[in-house]
């Protein structure tokens, strides 16, 4: 009898959508740590939408209780959210779009490789690799238009690698678009990550490569980190945040707000993609790469002080 349960749960949880999944440790038993809160965390499972197969991905963005999820294959996801006591109630995705340039053509492969989002008027920014640029989309995945960027960062050979180009992007109306390559460009100093607007830059020390940011307030930013040891399949996600009007010799104020470790116990994937939903609160969202053996989390947690 007992087996029947369990293959029964089995058989449903492959149908599932949105499943619990505890991200904490076991020795953890409070939702606060460091000077984060967690607050909710679920494994998709969605399988497809309109043809499109829901897999990698790598941004979020957030617009009256709707979440829009951005493969890195070049797709967006539109999904109705409900965020309730602070736990994440309801998860429902609706539809989906392959990127498309002015003309309605698909993106070749090698223009594809999405990687940063934020919402801006109605338009979503997206970020790119290999071929470093932002453009702006219709929510409906279409191209409006590019963005000028930092004159540093147009150029592909002034980076690391093809796939360490403009992983993160974010907006506010003080500071406007602020992007950030996954790890620092060639001739720059490889202990700082450099965040940069179309005509100002700001430093602040590394802690692993970029993954996300989203802007807290009016001038804190929020980075995610991540460091992974591929022999020893360890992670550690680092959440830090970065005060963009403290600064100086352009090196700003910044605080590790959360480190979280594999070998803490800590059951972490691929983080890639950060929003903000409320005052102080942000989900997050980890990359499955594709692949069988990683999963696909979101994560709910909350800002315990921003002083």
């Amino acid at each position: 009898m007992k087996i029947f349960i369990v293959f029964l749960l089995f058989i449903l949880s492959l149908h599932a959508q949105a499943l619990k999944y505890e991200i904490k440790p076991d020795w953890l038993k409070a939702s606060k740590f460091m000077k984060i809160d967690i607050l909710d965390s679920q494994e998709l499972k969605f399988d497809t939408m309109d043809g499109i197969k829901v897999s990698e991905l790598s941004a979020l963005a957030f617009h009256n209780d709707k979440l829009y999820a951005l493969s890195d294959r070049g797709y967006v996801y539109h999904f109705n959210i409900k965020i309730k006591d602070k736990k994440i109630a309801q998860l429902e995705l609706k539809e989906a779009f392959e990127l498309k340039d002015k003309n309605e053509e698909s993106y070749k492969k090698s223009k594809s490789d999405s990687e940063g989002m934020a919402f801006v008027d109605d338009t979503l920014l997206i970020s790119f690799e290999n071929k470093p640029r932002i453009e702006v989309f219709s929510l409906k995945a279409k191209k409006i238009k590019n963005y000028e960027i930092n004159k540093d960062l147009e150029d592909i050979k002034n980076y690391q690698d093809k796939n360490k180009a403009l992983e993160a992007v974010t907006y506010n109306n003080k500071y406007g678009v602020v992007t950030a390559p996954e790890i620092p460009l060639k001739k720059q100093n490889k202990d700082f990550h450099i965040l940069y607007s179309k005509n100002t830059t700001w430093k602040f020390p590394a802690c692993g490569k970029i993954t996300a940011m989203e802007f807290i307030n009016e001038n804190d930013i929020l980075v995610l980190e991540k460091n992974y040891n591929k022999k020893k399949n360890q992670r550690v996600l680092s959440i830090s945040k970065v005060s963009l009007n403290n600064c100086v010799n352009v090196i700003c104020k910044s605080e590790v707000l959360a480190e979280l470790e594999s070998v803490q116990g800590w059951k972490i994937d691929n983080f890639e993609g950060l929003t903000k939903v409320g005052a102080n609160t942000f989900l997050m969202v980890s990359d499955n790469n594709g692949s069988f053996f990683q999963k696909t989390l979101l994560v709910l947690f909350e800002i315990a002080s921003t002083e």
